[in-house]
């Protein structure tokens, strides 16, 4: 933006404006105002006895007050108001909020996790809520039950978990709404905006805050876009649809002068929040140099007028009005919230990366004297803590993903353990969602692979409640549980660090969101789980791998460090599976009380499983004593079949924004003409051609117990949809490989034809056809339309022959019942068996019967849905909102189904995902399904059988089951290499 533009926006003042600032500020504090006029008046006095008594001339010495003096005093002595609660906030009786004919609710029998004492307070009591408050924790009086027992609802925790309402600090809620179709997240107009606001763009029939109240959390931040260096101001929304329907009504403690509201004379002022970025979201605006200059010169603007504020007070304040005589107040109601800024009045929440970036920041901080209340996303940020602790004001806190880095080279040195990293130098930690980067309502979740990989369950809690709380200056209404804050809190089935952890109940002002369609009389939905599941989860030790994180600064080596060819012997073993040749089979499995037991590895494979005396004497005495010492204590882990990952693009990219870590854009045939020189109609290519070794997310994912992986060419951004309509045959390889030349690297070349079927996606964009033509297409295709003697033509004879896998996807089920009425069209005429697959799936459930019929498989690639794009938003959203998952209803109609996932960072977790189907499908669920999801299920409807086998890798888990948050992965075990990779 130009220093002219920049000049007549100071200089360009609103007389209604100045006139509402008026009437605002005749409501500050009496006392100051009355002190200021009584020294203007005796200033006065003094000038003119001074012209009496010395013969001055009177119109040199005399200071006439304008008629609106006290106004302008008043108006100044607002400039001196605090921000934060009032002294007498903690002991009001109704919350501002409140709506009239509201029970009080009484939860009796809770463990409360309060927040206090740096979140290691633990209760065991009662709460009662009243008047849209906490009104008291612990023991409740009979007395004080007394005054609501007629309208009292009463709730039996049954011993289980109670934490305040989540707070999710960085939200685009009702900016990117669900269904996506018109996002209001950011401004085209210059790199600096601060005058636009987030809830000028906030739709309340978003079908995303029903889910995000389903996952716990009660209040979040909904910021404007990265794509401004600074991008308008931010708000503070609490969930809970109000009788009023409005945005405005949704607000917590909407700054004062929004929609016209006035400040209390007797209380202080009220935060404000304002969204900042830097880094590569601005390189339309510039380079990061043009970035920070922007920054300065928009700051050193709200810096003049603050200027020329406090000097045109001192000088009324002094009575000095002849001076001031014809000038108005400065303002600028442009900058007002920079202004604000550098007052200390505004909390900002900063996008921002790399070292670079919040190293630049830091200085503009220290600058123009302001604080930053926290940086986001913040991928380096815990490599350099020392960089943060030097923030005017004190190190902000810093809001991250759990595990979702590497995505852009900004976010490549992201880490698993930077929350842990960060807690040990005493930088306050955040887990946030980006909604709908992650699904709000998994909010949680974060904070729960937080403390899987280090963050101590104190402040992994912490991180989703009290410290997003304080770092919005929010801390004395939401984020813990004390008498007298917001009544907002989570009834949970298990201990909130569970894998799978549900809320039962969910009170936003003490008015429950919840409701049971099960029992619609009951308060709670649900039961809760087993009690072992009420505990803290005990997570592994990964001290070690944190430090190496640190020592290589973001990018440690991923290679396992040592390769064992001799024999390597297992204890303590509690389960053993692996792959037959009938599928899936149990080896071992030590019952309640019997101790763990012994697995034998030599050359990679099985030699032994059983009770330590059957395996330490089939090499003779000799080796026994040798054995034992060297055998790996796996204190009660497992021993299983290696993973398989499907439907990202892990081994064909490095980086998912960096164009040349990839293999580039695919010929699309219904855009443009394919090339001559390819010589296919199609441009169908082989991903086999293009895979990438030894890339980070394919390292991750083999480390983690994901050993094979099937890749295609095909692509789906989180929020643009399918990129490609013919994305190509796919190819099955081995995660953890060096290149393609290495030994059993490449499983099988050509796996299966890729299709993406699907609308226009939400950012306008298309893949080339609608879907009518897509269909029709497939047809012409599948009737031999093309020359076998093309890659088009030999390929999609084969899908129509059965004699490979056509992979489709495809979300809605409207497209899907399509399809199967094309396969049904397709089999009739050729009289073949079609091994038709769909994956994505969203609204598979509405046609589980037809699809379990037809003998069409699904590879679930997102089995916890967002209601996003509009092909995929009749979802089933599983509990607490709906009794029955998509998962379910397929095991329900007997349709084969198996798991994948979209993004590359999602593959090292894929058993996780496993265990949160466990959770939701209980007793329906045990370790052969869930195993079956992430190999056999994979590979029947892949068309694997037989290429991975009994020799099929092995992998060890320390701790516990792979599918909870008890274990990690020790080594891998290759027969068909003869090694074992021990981490």
């Amino acid at each position: 933006m130009s220093s002219k533009v920049l000049s007549d926006s100071t200089t360009s003042y609103d007389t209604s404006r100045r006139e509402r600032r008026g009437r605002t500020l005749r409501t500050r504090p009496i006392l100051s105002t009355f002190c200021a006029v009584i020294a203007g008046v005796t200033l006065f006095a003094c000038n003119y006895y001074v012209s009496k008594t010395t013969g001055d001339i009177p119109s040199q010495r005399i200071q006439q007050p304008p008629f609106n003096a006290q106004r302008v005093l008043a108006q100044c002595a607002s400039l001196k108001a605090t921000v934060g609660p009032s002294e007498s906030f903690s002991k009001r009786n109704v919350s501002d909020r409140f709506e009239p004919g509201t029970n009080a609710t009484w939860i009796r029998n809770a463990r409360i996790w309060t927040g206090a004492e740096n979140g290691t307070e633990t209760l065991i009591g009662d709460i009662l809520l009243k008047g849209g408050i906490v009104k008291r924790i612990g023991h409740i009086s009979d007395d004080l039950l007394e005054d609501v027992r007629r309208n009292l609802t009463v709730v039996d925790a049954e011993g289980a978990w109670v934490t305040p309402g989540l707070v999710d600090l960085h939200s685009h809620l009702g900016l990117i709404s669900a269904p996506f179709m018109k996002f209001e997240v950011g401004s085209p107009h210059g790199p600096i905006v601060p005058w636009v606001r987030s809830i000028d763009g906030l739709h309340t029939h978003d079908d995303a805050f029903e889910q995000t109240v389903a996952g716990g959390v009660t209040t979040v931040q909904v910021l404007p876009g990265s794509g401004n260096a600074i991008g308008g101001q931010a708000f503070m929304v609490k969930l809970r649809k109000t009788k009023e329907r409005s945005p405005t009504s949704m607000l917590l403690e909407p700054p004062y002068g929004l929609n016209g509201s006035e400040p209390d004379s007797d209380q202080p002022l009220r935060w404000r929040h304002l969204k900042q970025a830097c880094g590569e979201n601005l390189s339309k605006w510039g380079t990061r140099m043009d970035a920070i200059w922007a920054f300065r010169q928009a700051y050193d603007t709200a810096r003049k007028i603050k200027q020329d504020q406090d000097d045109y007070c001192l000088k009324a304040e002094s009575g000095l009005w002849t001076e001031l005589k014809g000038k108005d107040y400065p303002e600028s109601f442009q900058w007002e919230v920079l202004v604000d800024v550098l007052r200390g009045r505004v909390k900002i929440a900063h996008h921002c990366y790399e070292e670079v970036d919040l190293d630049d920041i830091v200085r503009l901080s220290n600058e123009f004297k302001f604080h930053v209340a926290s940086f986001h996303h913040a991928s380096e940020a815990w490599l350099v803590p020392d960089v943060l602790k030097r923030m005017f004001g004190g190190p902000p806190a810093v809001a991250i993903f759990a595990s979702n880095h590497g995505y852009k080279r900004e976010s490549y040195r992201g880490s698993v353990f930077a929350p842990r990293v960060l807690a040990d130098n005493a930088i306050p930690v955040v887990m946030k969602s980006d909604h709908p980067v992650i699904n709000s309502r998994y909010l949680l979740h974060e904070a729960q692979q937080a403390h899987y990989y280090g963050l101590p369950p104190h402040l992994a809690l912490s991180s989703v409640t009290s410290t997003p709380a304080h770092a919005a200056g929010m801390n004395h209404r939401i984020g813990r549980l004390a008498e007298g804050v917001d009544a907002d809190v989570v009834l949970w089935d298990s201990h909130p660090l569970q894998l799978g952890a549900t809320p039962r109940q969910v009170w936003i002002d003490g008015i429950p969101q919840l409701t049971s369609t099960a029992s619609p009389s009951s308060i709670l939905v649900g039961k809760p789980k087993s009690w072992k599941m009420q505990d803290i989860p005990h997570v592994p030790k990964f001290s070690k791998e944190r430090k190496a994180a640190v020592k290589y600064e973001g990018l440690p080596p991923l290679q396992p460090k040592k390769l064992e060819r001799d024999t390597v012997v297992f204890k303590n073993v509690r389960q053993v599976w692996m792959r037959g040749e009938l599928g899936l089979r149990e080896r071992w499995t030590a019952r309640p009380g019997q101790e763990g037991g012994i697995v034998v590895l030599k050359k990679g494979a099985i030699a032994c499983v059983g009770k330590e005396d059957w395996c330490f004497d089939f090499d003779g005495a000799t080796d026994r004593e040798q054995l034992k010492k060297k055998a790996i204590d796996l204190h009660g882990g497992a021993v299983g079949p290696g993973m398989m990952t499907f439907g990202s693009p892990l081994g064909v990219e490095e980086i998912d924004g960096e164009a040349s870590t990839q293999d580039g854009a695919l010929y699309n045939p219904f855009t443009r003409n394919v090339p001559n020189a390819i010589g296919d109609p199609a441009g169908l290519v082989r991903a086999v051609d293009a895979l990438q070794f030894q890339t980070r997310y394919a390292l991750n994912a083999h480390k983690s117990g994901v050993t094979y992986a099937t890749s295609s060419l095909g692509k789906v951004k989180v929020l643009g949809g399918p990129q490609n309509i013919i994305s190509g045959l796919s190819t099955t390889f081995r995660t953890g490989s060096a290149h393609a030349l290495d030994t059993h690297a490449i499983v099988k070349e050509i796996t299966a034809i890729h299709l993406m079927f699907g609308r226009s996606d939400p950012l306008g964009g298309s893949t080339g056809a609608s879907v009518s033509t897509e269909i029709a297409t497939l047809r012409r295709l599948l009737l031999d339309a093309e020359d076998p003697k093309t890659d088009t033509g030999k390929w999609f004879q084969k899908a129509a022959e059965g004699s490979i896998p056509l992979i489709i996807h495809v979300n809605g089920a409207d497209i899907m019942a399509a399809l199967l009425r094309l396969k049904a069209e397709i089999e009739d005429k050729r009289g073949s068996q079609m091994r038709l697959v769909f994956s994505g799936a969203s609204e598979a459930h509405i046609l589980a019967k037809q699809i379990a019929g037809a003998k069409v498989g699904i590879i679930l690639t997102t089995p916890r849905p967002l209601p996003g794009p509009w092909d995929g938003h009749r979802i089933l959203s599983g509990p607490p909102l709906t009794n029955n998952t998509t998962a379910s209803t397929l095991l329900e109609h007997g349709v084969t189904f198996a798991l994948g996932c979209l993004q590359g960072y999602e593959a090292a977790h894929v058993r996780f995902e496993a265990g949160w189907i466990a959770r939701e499908l209980g007793d329906r669920a045990d370790d052969e399904f869930l195993y079956a999801l992430v190999t056999t299920n994979l590979e029947k409807l892949l068309g694997m059988e037989g290429w991975i086998g009994e020799e099929g890798d092995l992998v060890a888990y320390d701790g516990g089951s792979p599918f909870d948050f008890e274990s990690k992965v020790v080594a891998v075990a290759s027969p068909k290499k003869g090694v074992v990779e021990l981490f």
